[in-house]
């Protein structure tokens, strides 16, 4: 079902996620996860969702025919895609053709051949004849109440080889009632001056509504997008993140925000810009895919801050050294605490850990100090705010924040006969007054350990049982003259509400592994809400 409330029809976000974003090497989505990637979308505003190519993809049939009784889109109109009639037979009498109608889509993309030497080689007919192919189409879909879109496919490549023939495409869609006629960088070769110069060249030329649907293989998608729309181009194809086929398609979020924020065009409801981080980073993960943290707007890096210079500056102004407010995107400033930071990236990292170092600049000093000694050890806290937080607390508090004290530690890898391995961990630590000692079996010494830890110390503080370790990355620093290597253990714990991220540095994995947990369970327990002993 659909429920439209869009800006206007003048400019279009058209959405091809589930289509050619699915395309993307690592990407394999059951209907389930279109369902839920289409509610994402229209949540956020596109104004068309392309489901996919039903009749020739039973998922996608399944889709369409879930989606118009399980969805009712707010914004959006769901988009069925598939190519043109086949040469010499007649659209009506086409069963991909009629597959398109039969999904229900109020809207049909039909996907046609711009480029001769396509035409002659992979269609294996006359260019005369692909025009006809794409006028019976169109005229066909059109008396039958859809509204078409075509997709010229290889078209600036087809324009370069033979400019009249891909403009004859363009008016043969165009006459023959397509709402849209989209030049596609199916290749992605194009560059922005190229794009600018061929859409304001076809425009003048044919008259046509245009579209552009540009590829990421030059690494231009985006930018080539936006020249189009500089050219007159009023219809802009897109994937969320960037998804799809070899390196990706033009990322929908950088686009979007580009469009409203740059260029001041209203292409999203009221409100819905404010949403772009969140359902970037809820499709990444329905994808199955960690998003990426320097993608432009959306990124947890996109407003990260590690120069002492850069933080200066910002505590001044932040407009000095960002180019939008985070919160216009629902994204937000993150200072990196490095042994790159001065005392205001300190003085801000406290302030949004909600650690108020006032305007003591001793302090400030000692901390500043502390990190760069720290991380010429290997510590890194760009990464682990939790451990950061701690070590802040630990200076403005003068002493450590302590639930529990550890008097030994001990991981035993057994090899047995049989070729399989035993893992036991035995930890005994003092919390509360009481000694404790427990022992513990994981899958591997670390788990081992985390499952020791956990055993001795939930009776005492239950809080802990809601803690699970869902992330452990290990790295191997490169010694100095001579010595030996050192580990570097990041590990990330969450409660179920929350997620942090704890630092362990020493000369064996497992012992810059039990550095981590314990700052993690003792980060756990200060979010908790609960009273130091000592």
């Amino acid at each position: 079902m659909t429920e439209t409330s869009t800006p206007d029809d003048s400019f279009h976000v058209f959405d091809t996620t589930l289509r050619d974003g699915a395309q993307r090497e690592g990407i394999n989505l059951t209907v389930a996860d279109k369902l839920t990637i289409a509610r994402h979308l229209d949540d956020f505003g596109v104004g068309f969702i392309e489901g996919g190519w039903p009749g020739a993809n039973p998922r996608d049939t399944e889709f369409f025919a879930r989606a118009q009784q399980e969805i009712t889109f707010r914004h959006a109109q769901l988009v069925a895609f598939g190519a043109t009639r086949r040469a010499g037979a007649k659209a009506a009498d086409d069963p991909q053709v009629n597959a398109l109608l039969a999904a229900g889509a109020p809207v049909i993309t039909l996907v046609a051949k711009a480029h001769d030497r396509h035409v002659e080689l992979a269609l294996r007919t006359t260019l005369d004849e692909n025009l006809e192919m794409v006028r019976d189409t169109v005229s066909y879909l059109r008396e039958q109440g859809r509204r078409v879109f075509v997709d010229c496919e290889h078209f600036f490549d087809g324009y370069r080889a033979n400019p009249e023939y891909a403009k004859s495409v363009v008016r043969a869609a165009a006459e023959a009632g397509a709402d849209v006629v989209v030049l596609c960088d199916t290749n992605g070769g194009m560059l922005p001056a190229q794009v600018q110069a061929v859409v304001a060249t076809v425009a003048a030329d044919t008259g046509a509504r245009l579209g552009i649907h540009a590829q990421d293989d030059t690494g231009c998608a985006v930018a080539n997008t936006l020249a189009a729309v500089d050219a007159g181009a009023t219809h802009v194809q897109c994937t969320a993140n960037g998804y799809g086929e070899r390196v990706g398609n033009a990322n929908l979020f950088p686009v979007v925000a580009a469009l409203e924020l740059k260029y001041g065009k209203r292409v999203l409801p009221e409100g819905a810009l404010r949403e772009m981080t969140r359902v970037s980073h809820a499709i990444a993960e329905v994808v199955n895919l960690t998003p990426s943290t320097h993608q432009p707007y959306v990124g947890v890096s996109a407003f990260a801050h590690k120069a002492g210079l850069h933080a200066s500056a910002i505590k001044v102004d932040p407009d000095l050294y960002q180019h939008i407010d985070p919160d216009l995107v629902g994204n937000r400033i993150r200072m990196l605490v490095s042994d790159m930071a001065g005392r205001a990236s300190i003085e801000l990292k406290g302030k949004e850990l909600g650690v108020d170092l006032g305007d003591d600049r001793a302090l400030v000093g000692r901390v500043v100090e502390r990190v760069k000694e720290r991380e010429l050890q290997g510590y890194t806290y760009e990464a682990a705010d939790a451990s950061f937080e701690l070590l802040l607390r630990e200076e403005a508090e003068g002493r450590a924040r302590r639930y529990f004290r550890v008097e030994s530690w001990r991981a035993i890898v057994e090899d047995r006969p049989d070729g399989t391995h035993a893992n036991e961990a035995t930890v005994k630590l003092w919390a509360k007054g009481e000694r404790i000692v427990a022992t513990a079996e994981g899958n591997g010494p670390v788990h081992a350990l985390d499952r020791a830890l956990r055993v001795g110390l939930e009776r005492i503080y239950p809080q802990l049982a809601k803690l699970e370790l869902v992330d452990y990355k290990v790295r191997i620093l490169e010694g100095k003259h001579g010595t030996s290597s050192t580990t570097r253990v990041l590990i990330s714990t969450s409660d179920g509400t929350g997620e942090w991220s704890t630092v362990g540095v020493a000369d064996n994995v497992i012992a810059a592994s039990w550095g981590a947990l314990e700052d993690a369970y003792t980060y756990g327990l200060l979010r908790a809400g609960v009273e130091p002993v000592e």
